[in-house]
C-alpha cells in the first residue's frame, strides 16, 4: 500500500521542518532557484557543501543530507529539468534512499522554484517516494523493515495530477509484488484466484481459458508448454475493461511462466535461479491494466495473460515435437526452453481475433510483454528493454514513450530476411534455433506471424531485473514497462491513428 499523501500550498520553512524527522528538499536546478541562502538550514547546508568542495550546482548529481538542530536527518537534491528523465528520476531516488535507508513512517518533501516547476517537482518526488517507501513480499521472519505510511507535501497542493501519479505507483508496486513472490505461492492456479478477486475489485469482466479448454479448441502450442505440469492448472487468462463511449482498443498480452525449468533441455542451476520471475511480463500487462482503470482512460483495453509453468515430467514437450497453433500455424519444437514464444503464439492470435475464443472484434493496437531472451540481456544488459514494432512510427512513438517515462527502451530491426533462420522442413516454421544467432530478433518474427494485422510491439523486458535498482525504483525486481506502457498508450491515443481505427473498424 502506499503511503498517505497530505499536500501543502505553503512551503516548507525552517518552523515547519522542526515538526518532521526525515525531510527532502527538491530544488530546481540551472539557476531557476535563485534564493539559495531562504532555504531551511542554509547555513548548516552551505558549510556541508564547502566541507566536499562542491557548489550548489552539484546537487544536480550528488544528492546531500545532513542532521537537523532537532535531531533530523534532511535530504537537499536539485533536479535539471533539461536532463533525460531517467536521470532526474535516478537522482530523486538516490536522495530519498539516504532518507529511506532509516526506515522512517512518515516522510516530508518541500518542492521549491516558481509554481509550474514545483508542480513537476512534486509529481517526480512524491511518485519516487511512493515507489521507494513500500515493502515487497518477504518471508523472513526477522525482517523488520518497515513500509512508509504518510508523505507530507508542501509547495503544491493536491490535484488531479497527483491522483495520476498515484495510479502509476501503485501499479508499479503490483508488478514488482507479484513478481518477487516464490513459486510455491505463484502458482497458475493462485495467480487465477488473484485475477478473479481483482476483477470483482476492479469491475472487470474475466475469462479463463482452461488447459482443456484450449486444448479442445487447437491451441497447440500453449498446451504443449502447459503439460508437462503434474497440476493442470495453466490457463491463458483473459480480462476486459470497456468504458463507455471509448473509439479504441488495445490488447496487452503477458508471458506468465510461474516457474521455468528449461523442461527436458533443462537450465543449469545458476540459470534456473530467479526463475519464478519469469512471469513479469504477465504482471506488467496487468498493471498496465490497472492504471488506465484507475485512471478512467477512454480506452477499451484486454489483458491477455498466458499462465502456465514449463517443467519437465512423463507429459512435457520435446525437441523434435510438432505443434500446432489456434490459428492452425504448425511449428517444430526445437528447444524446450523456448517456451514464452509458444505460450505467446497462441495468447497473440486469440488477441488478434478479438474479444472471444471464437473470434470478434480485433483491437487497434497490440503489445505484449515477456521476459523472453536471454540473447536481449546479452545484447543490452539490464538497463534497457528491446521492443519490435510493426512499423517505424510505432517504434519511433516507444522510444519516445521510453524517454518521456523514465523507462528507456531500445528498437531493433527485424527485416523479412530473419525467417531464412526459421524454416523447417517438417513444419511451417520452427520454434527457434540451436545456433544462437540474434535469438531475440528471431522470436519476435516468430511472434509477428501470430499478431494478425493490427499495429503491434513486442517488449522484451530485460530490464525487468536490475541488481541496485534502475531509475526511480530501487528494488532490484523494477516493474519495467508499467510506466512506459501508460505513456505510450496515452501518446498513442493523442495521436489516434486513422489507419488504426479503420483497421479496427472493418467488418471481418
Amino acid at each position: 500500500m502506499l503511503a498517505a499523501l497530505k499536500a501543502f500550498a505553503a512551503p516548507l520553512d525552517a518552523n515547519v521542518l522542526g515538526r518532521h524527522q526525515h525531510a527532502l528538499l527538491v530544488l530546481p536546478a540551472g539557476g531557476e532557484f535563485a534564493r539559495f541562502a531562504d532555504l531551511p538550514l542554509a547555513d548548516r547546508l552551505q558549510k556541508t557543501l564547502e566541507r566536499r568542495r562542491m557548489s550548489p550546482d552539484d546537487l544536480a548529481k550528488t544528492p546531500v543530507s545532513i542532521h537537523a538542530e532537532h535531531g533530523g536527518l534532511c535530504a537537499y537534491v536539485m533536479v535539471d529539468r533539461n536532463k533525460p528523465r531517467f536521470e532526474q528520476l535516478t537522482t530523486l531516488r538516490r536522495a530519498i534512499d539516504a532518507l529511506l535507508e532509516e526506515q522512517p513512517t512518515s516522510l516530508a518533501i518541500g518542492v521549491f522554484g516558481d509554481e509550474a516547476l514545483r508542480g513537476a517537482l512534486a509529481r517526480e518526488a512524491v511518485y519516487v517516494a511512493w515507489i521507494n517507501g513500500v515493502t515487497l513480499p518477504a518471508r523472513k521472519r526477522k525482517d523488520e523493515r518497515r513500509a512508509l505510511e504518510s508523505i507530507r507535501l508542501y509547495g503544491h497542493p493536491a490535484g488531479q495530477d497527483l491522483d495520476a501519479v498515484a495510479a502509476i505507483a501503485r501499479a508499479n508496486v503490483l508488478a514488482r509484488e507479484l513478481t518477487v513472490l516464490p513459486p510455491n505461492e505463484l502458482t497458475p492456479a493462485s495467480y487465477r484466484k488473484r485475477l478473479r478477486a481483482m476483477a470483482r475489485r476492479m469491475n472487470w469482466r474475466i475469462d479463463e481459458y482452461d488447459l482443456k479448454y484450449l486444448k479442445q479448441h487447437g491451441a497447440g502450442a500453449f498446451a504443449a508448454v502447459a503439460q508437462g505440469s503434474a497440476e493442470a492448472d495453466a490457463a491463458i487468462v483473459h480480462l476486459s475493461y470497456r468504458p463507455k463511449g471509448a473509439a479504441l482498443s488495445v490488447s496487452l498480452v503477458g508471458k506468465g511462466i510461474c516457474f521455468d525449468s528449461g523442461g527436458h533441455q533443462l537450465k543449469s542451476a545458476k540459470h534456473m535461479a530467479g526463475m519464478h520471475e519469469d512471469m513479469n511480463g504477465s504482471a506488467v500487462a496487468l498493471a498496465i491494466l490497472q492504471a488506465l482503470t484507475e485512471q478512467s482512460l477512454p480506452l477499451r483495453v484486454d489483458a491477455w495473460l498466458a499462465l502456465a509453468q514449463n517443467h519437465i515430467g512423463p507429459a512435457a514437450y520435446k525437441p523434435g515435437d510438432i505443434v500446432q497453433a489456434v490459428d492452425g500455424t504448425t511449428i517444430e519444437i526445437v528447444h524446450t526452453d523456448a517456451e514464452g514464444r509458444l505460450v505467446l503464439a497462441d495468447t497473440l492470435a486469440l488477441a488478434a481475433r478479438g474479444d472471444s475464443i471464437s473470434g470478434g472484434r480485433p483491437p487497434n493496437l497490440i503489445v505484449d510483454f515477456a521476459t523472453l531472451t536471454g540473447s536481449m540481456i546479452y545484447s543490452l544488459g539490464n538497463r534497457y528493454a528491446g521492443v519490435f514494432a510493426s512499423d517505424d512510427a510505432l517504434g519511433s512513438l516507444a522510444v519516445q514513450a521510453g524517454r518521456a517515462s523514465g523507462e528507456r527502451v531500445a528498437l531493433f530491426p527485424m527485416d523479412d530476411d530473419y525467417d531464412k533462420a526459421l524454416e523447417s522442413k517438417v513444419a511451417d516454421v520452427k520454434q527457434c534455433t540451436l545456433d544462437g544467432e540474434a535469438d531475440h530478433i528471431l522470436a519476435a518474427r516468430l511472434l509477428k506471424r501470430f499478431a494478425g494485422k493490427a499495429p503491434w510491439l513486442h517488449v522484451d523486458l530485460s530490464s525487468a531485473n536490475c541488481s541496485g535498482g534502475l531509475g526511480a525504483v530501487g528494488s532490484d525486481v523494477t516493474g519495467f514497462g508499467v510506466a512506459w506502457g501508460v505513456e505510450l498508450l496515452s501518446r498513442w491515443m493523442a495521436e489516434k491513428p486513422a489507419a488504426s481505427i479503420r483497421l479496427g473498424r472493418r467488418k471481418r
